[in-house]
């Protein structure tokens, strides 16, 4: 019979996501060979890739950081090359 864990169901995914990213960071730090580690550390890794993108999904970030260049000057025609 599976444990009711009500913490995980208010929990965002994204968050889910993190928690699964540390504990293979867990099992990487207790790992015993570089074989093991590496494959734990890059788990960890995917992991967080997945909650970045959950959290992008959900709205929470945007999917593009834009900066704002003010009073620009069209180039030259000299300059461009087709």
């Amino acid at each position: 019979m599976q444990e009711f864990r009500p913490h995980v169901l208010c929990m965002k995914q994204s968050d889910i996501f993190r928690d699964n990213a540390d504990n293979c960071l867990q099992l990487a730090e207790r790992a015993e060979g570089k074989p093991a580690y590496k494959r734990y550390s890059r788990m960890a890794d995917a992991w967080t890739a997945l909650a970045t993108e959950q959290d992008w999904l959900d709205g929470e970030i945007p999917p593009v950081r834009v900066s704002v260049i003010r009073d620009a000057r069209p180039l030259p025609r000299s300059s461009i090359r087709v």
